[in-house]
């Protein structure tokens, strides 16, 4: 059984970018963390109306074609992995006709005499398969530091992997060649839609230095000592690097002691979005430049802390409570002008989002409960989840162009995949990848690009 906590509270911390790097360390943790946390319950003078989420026995459109992943040495996770937010599988396409899977392989690894790591690490089956036939094109074994997100797909068919100190960088051949090393553990990255920013956060020890060419300051120093009399040299930092990632000029670094926070943090090729609550029912979402400044981006109406995550560099989609209608999704241009909305479920619980590369459709996965979340007062288990789907929409209108079940349930992601030009998308279903043909996404709104 887990707990689950209904009320999510974001951490208000004024200095900007000490609040990005705690948040930052959330995204890392979280993934790798039991527990779960729903959507903030909608309030106001009664009851909203429900909307329950049917778990669908088929896709809404018949797959194009289906590739057996059994043959292939894929085999289902137990159910001791879930609800753990681990990442076990990655889907991604490497170009219109190409998909790379990988895959967490059971059993015991081969470890150096002098390897003193924990148990954390995984083996991963990492295969190029040619569209449509499955054929394997080429084949390789990695090692993972843990079960947090290793993979990264890049817009031009590269795609970087997470390694203890830092991430390589692999192609279509799945050649890998180092990227980026730190003096420390890598937990997470961040990077805006069009991947021209990237942050990476990093446990490192409270005494090393700046890599060569870092210029940025650091916002909070570490302390002298801990709480437990560590010595400062011992004692792990979190490091927040803002750099661009075409060049790797480092903009910005931050370094915080080691904290737990529960939030990830939204950005753009200009700079990351910060909120705050400027009345009972009113929030302020404020994107804050790299570069220096703010300005202030909308102003939401929400009985809860709005979520939001960007679509496109110029796109936002935003999830927020209604004491009326309950939980609803949409989506705004950076500069404040609605594009559309939508109700969604009350027994849908830990949306995982997935945009295609050209921002044209996004991927809306979440896990469904066989009674609305507010029915659920202390803990939950897989006993109480229907299943979990995915639903894929138009960005520029809203429109739901694909609704399937997903099995097995993966709720670390990694099992759905939109193509380059938005039309093909590939989900993992029972010992299978199913592959949807779709038409043209329609053209995005002005500015949303």
């Amino acid at each position: 059984m887990v707990r689950i906590e209904f009320i999510v509270n974001r951490a208000h911390i004024s200095s900007g970018l000490t609040g990005l790097c705690l948040l930052l360390a959330a995204a890392s943790f979280v993934h790798a963390q039991p527990g779960l946390q729903f959507p903030p319950i909608p309030f106001g003078a009664g009851p909203p109306p429900k909307i329950l989420d049917r778990y669908p026995e088929n896709p809404s459109l018949p797959p194009t074609f289906t590739i057996s992943v059994g043959p292939l040495g894929f085999s289902i996770p137990g159910e001791n992995y879930l609800l753990r937010r681990q990442s076990l599988v990655s889907l991604d396409f490497l170009d219109e006709d190409r998909i790379l899977l990988t895959f967490r392989v059971s059993g015991l690894m081969q470890r150096d005499a002098d390897d003193k790591s924990d148990d954390k690490k995984q083996q991963i089956q990492a295969l190029v398969l040619a569209l449509p036939t499955g054929k394997i094109e080429s084949r390789a074994a990695w090692t993972v530091p843990d079960r947090s997100r290793y993979l990264w797909m890049l817009n031009d068919g590269h795609f970087l992997l997470r390694v203890p100190d830092g991430l390589d960088e692999g192609d279509a051949q799945l050649q890998m060649k180092p990227y980026l090393r730190l003096p420390g553990r890598l937990l997470w990255i961040e990077m805006d839609p069009r991947q021209q920013v990237m942050i990476t956060n990093s446990l490192e020890p409270a005494t090393a230095s700046q890599k060569p060419g870092e210029s940025g300051p650091s916002v909070t120093e570490p302390p002298t000592t801990t709480a437990d009399g560590q010595k400062p040299g011992e004692q792990s930092v979190l490091v927040a690097r803002t750099q661009k990632r075409a060049s790797g000029e480092v903009m910005l670094v931050s370094r915080v002691p080691w904290t737990f926070q529960t939030s990830d943090w939204p950005m753009n090729s200009e700079g990351y979005l910060e909120e705050s609550q400027d009345k009972a029912n009113e929030w302020l979402l404020k994107l804050s430049y790299f570069s220096g400044g703010d300005r202030v981006m909308a102003r939401i109406e929400s009985t809860c802390p709005p979520k939001y995550n960007f679509v496109s560099d110029s796109e936002l989609l935003l999830t927020t409570c209604d004491p009326n209608s309950g939980w609803k999704l949409g989506a705004m241009l950076t500069r404040g002008d609605p594009l559309w909305e939508a109700r969604t479920a009350a027994n849908a619980i830990l949306p995982l989002l997935v945009m295609a590369p050209n921002s044209s459709r996004v991927a809306r996965e979440t896990l469904l409960l066989k009674r609305s979340a507010d029915r659920y007062k202390r803990m939950i288990g897989a006993k109480d989840l229907e299943g979990q789907i995915v639903k894929v929409f138009d960005a520029a209108n809203g429109k739901m162009v694909l609704e399937a079940p997903l099995t097995p349930i993966l709720d670390g992601g990694g099992n759905v995949a939109i193509s380059p030009s938005g039309q093909r998308v590939a989900i993992l279903y029972a010992d299978a990848i199913q592959v949807f043909q779709l038409p043209a996404p329609p053209p995005s709104s002005p500015g949303s690009h």
